[in-house]
């Protein structure tokens, strides 16, 4: 499937091949804290803007390489550094036709926040709330 997307400030664009089968939430402590879910496939073309890196080495001892904007800091993607055979992980908020991609597994479960699995209970508005 052909996707595209970009940043928050419109500096960064691309263009991407997915396959919509390999759609993964991932768990991991790394995608938590650089902004959730991912998705990966390697067909990826920078169409505007140049990204920044941010290397850091994973739980597995694997170094990964972290793409985001220079001017707004949007989350790009995360891929194994030196090596494009490996897992390259799209950040799925910055996809435009995010709403057809859907899960089929979830990995890295035991890093999981333990609210995750049920959020039916909590109320949802569409608006900020009062809180």
């Amino acid at each position: 499937m052909k996707v595209d997307g970009g940043c928050l400030c419109g500096y960064i664009t691309y263009e991407a091949e997915v396959d919509p089968e390999k759609v993964a939430v991932c768990h991991c402590t790394d995608c938590q804290t650089h902004s959730g879910t991912a998705f990966a496939d390697n067909q990826f073309q920078l169409r505007t803007g140049e990204l920044k890196t941010y290397q850091k080495t994973a739980d597995s001892g694997t170094l990964r390489a972290l793409a985001f904007c220079p001017e707004c800091g949007t989350r790009i993607y995360a891929r194994t550094e030196d090596d494009d055979s490996k897992f390259f992980g799209l950040r799925v908020g910055t996809v435009t036709q995010r709403n057809e991609l859907v899960p089929k597994v979830q990995v890295w479960c035991r890093s999981e926040q333990d609210w995750v699995a049920d959020l039916s209970s909590i109320p949802k508005v569409d608006r900020q709330p009062q809180l």
